[in-house]
């Protein structure tokens, strides 16, 4: 870039640019809203049919479109403010520059040249010559930069030392414009969409693509920026978010989705438009890997004749599923990975049809086992506030469940209290243990999670608007989480707590939880087979569940005193006895608890009241 392309150009026309792209962005993401969560919630609720269905499906497409928008439009404002910024710094650098040489007597010609005026010790009668210095970068090598030392040293003329440091930093604010310029003008071009009306699973791994784009080329104007807390404090991210311009917000959000996605004590509406934009780029990513994994395994036929075992002979019209096909289906299954978590996360926000079960996305990590929060209603604003910390075997591929009982739990606390407000939140927020005979003898699960529950409760209160009831429900090994963190944190902003199927939660008394025994509410089914659980990792060779049936007394309990017992001090309550363990292992009373006088009972608590 030149001297004059520089001094005449106007980083705050970039500026401009981007507020008007960071508008558009805002003007995206309220239509989507709009379209996701008023039109589209309206017509399920008050139409159906073919008809219908069918302008849910367009209004679904017309929505990631805008959801699209929303993100790339985004991306151009940051990246036009990156490089807004990087211009100023240039221009700052080259004016500093031309006003100190003026001041030194040079003259700063058209091309970034350097005039010196004569001076120096008089040699035979005369002054030094002056002369002119061409602009050029400051030497980046030793050698270099030694030579031009010793030529300044050299000249008779001081003014040529003075002239050379000018051209230098003039060459320098050149060369950075003109890094800055071939730095941002593959990033800005790369921000386009396909000429179609489809937002594709490419389209998502194009938009990752670019915000990791920009947020390196950004580095230095992002950092220029309010930095957050470092130890993720909820109270500080609040801070910190608050502080921040409408501007500022915006370039952070669009770089950074997945970091403000996790910050606990930021509104809940922030951390949804963060995380659905990591989710839509996660699911993209791995649906595309499914597709190609399915290319390259084509399904093998799947049944075969069936042959009587007795005679050896094909038994005419049945068929069986043969082991090729199995073999494939299991690694299908494993290809799919958490595909099917995402979809269930999706489904919730493409089907509720009450504001008041609007759905927010609080946390989402798709690596490993996975992590989700969700949020069954607006925890910011609600009366009452439940956190569903799950247990043993739970994952992001089969989170379903786990996100169908918080609304199991919100849909009755709606009809047992209805002037008042309920949120229910399905916190998957820690890698919970996967092998009921294992791992989940294990405290290390409940120990690795004690902070981030103790933080995100926090941030609840944080970002709520106002007082909240606050109630922590613990199911299975998920107790232990619960109860380690009230144990280990009592200063919690939590009002109650609910232990159902618990191992033990880590404490001997209700007391040692901070909130009142009066507040601490157990419960476990008389056929769950948690009434036999085993003792620590390491006492016992691992058995089958049944063979623990047989061996163990009842309130035999891993971590701490049984939560119902009379020892262990809380209040309990009622609940059906659930049924009976099979001899495969399968233990449905452990799963029964958001049904019935249980789940009644639940609501009665998380509302305030007794059951």
């Amino acid at each position: 870039m030149d001297l004059a392309t520089l001094k005449a150009l106007k980083p705050s026309e970039y500026q401009e640019a981007a507020a008007g792209y960071r508008a558009t962005s805002k003007m995206a993401g309220t239509a989507k809203e709009a379209i996701g969560n008023r039109i589209s919630a309206q017509i399920r609720n008050q139409l159906e049919g073919e008809t219908a269905n069918a302008a849910l499906r367009e209004l679904k497409e017309l929505s990631k479109d805008f959801h699209y928008v929303e993100a790339e439009c985004a991306l151009v404002s940051t990246a036009l403010d990156g490089f807004a910024f990087d211009m100023a710094a240039a221009k700052r650098k080259l004016e500093s520059a031309i006003e100190d040489a003026k001041a030194a007597g040079c003259t700063v010609g058209a091309d970034g040249s350097v005039s010196f005026p004569a001076g120096g010790k008089e040699v035979d009668g005369r002054l030094p010559e002056g002369g002119t210095v061409s602009a050029s970068p400051s030497p980046a090598d030793p050698t270099s930069a030694a030579l031009e030392r010793q030529a300044v040293h050299m000249h008779p003329n001081p003014n040529f030392g003075k002239a050379v440091g000018f051209a230098d930093r003039i060459g320098d604010a050149l060369k950075d414009a003109t890094d800055a310029d071939a730095k941002w003008a593959p990033k800005l071009r790369a921000l386009k969409a396909d000429d179609d009306l489809v937002v594709s699973d490419r389209d998502w791994i194009d938009v990752k693509s670019d915000t990791d784009g920009v947020r390196d080329a950004g580095k230095s104007y992002l950092d220029s920026l309010p930095q957050p807390p470092k130890h993720d404090s909820p109270k500080d991210n609040a801070a910190w978010w608050n502080g921040l311009t409408d501007e500022q917000r915006s370039d952070y959000l669009a770089v950074h989705p997945d970091s403000v996605g996790a910050m606990d004590g930021l509104p809940a509406t922030v951390r949804d438009q963060a995380n659905h934009t990591v989710l839509d780029e996660a699911h993209a990513k791995a649906q595309l890997g499914y597709d190609a994994w399915l290319k390259n395994h084509p399904e093998p036929k799947r049944y075969e004749p069936y042959f009587d075992p007795r005679t050896g002979m094909e038994v005419k019209g049945r068929t069986v599923e043969n082991q090729e096909w199995k073999d494939w289906e299991k690694a299908r299954q494993e290809a799919r990975g958490p595909l099917g978590g995402m979809e269930a996360i999706q489904k919730r926000f493409d089907t509720y049809t009450d504001e008041s079960k609007r759905p927010y996305l609080l946390g989402f990590d798709d690596k490993n086992n996975g992590r989700a929060i969700v949020s069954i209603g607006n925890p910011d604003t609600a009366d009452n506030v439940v956190t569903y910390v799950p247990g043993t075997g739970t994952t992001l591929s089969g989170i379903d469940g786990d996100i169908h009982r918080a609304e199991l739990l919100q849909d009755r606390a709606s009809l047992i209290d209805p002037t008042h407000t309920t949120a229910s939140i399905m916190w998957l927020g820690y890698d919970a243990p996967q092998d009921l005979l294992g791992d989940a003898t294990d405290a290390k699960y409940a120990d690795a999670a004690r902070e981030p529950l103790s933080n995100f409760l926090t941030g609840v209160d944080t970002a709520h608007h106002g007082s909240v009831n606050s109630t922590v429900l613990g199911h299975s090994y998920g107790t232990l989480v619960a109860g380690e963190t009230m144990r280990d944190h009592p200063d919690l902003p939590v009002d109650n707590a609910i232990l159902v199927g618990s191992p033990g939660v880590g404490a001997n008394h209700a007391k040692d939880l901070h909130i009142g025994a009066d507040h601490v509410w157990a419960a476990t089914a008389k056929h769950d087979l948690v009434n036999l659980a085993p003792p620590p990792a390491g006492t016992l060779a691992p058995l089958n569940p049944m063979a623990y049936w047989r061996l163990f007394n009842d309130h035999s309990i891993m971590y701490g005193n049984d939560p119902t017992s009379d020892e262990f001090g809380g209040q309990t309550f009622h609940v059906a006895d659930g049924e009976l363990p099979g001899t495969d292992g399968f233990m449905p009373a452990h799963s029964q608890y958001w049904e019935g006088d249980s789940l009644n009972n639940m609501a009665k608590i998380v509302t305030g009241g007794t059951p």
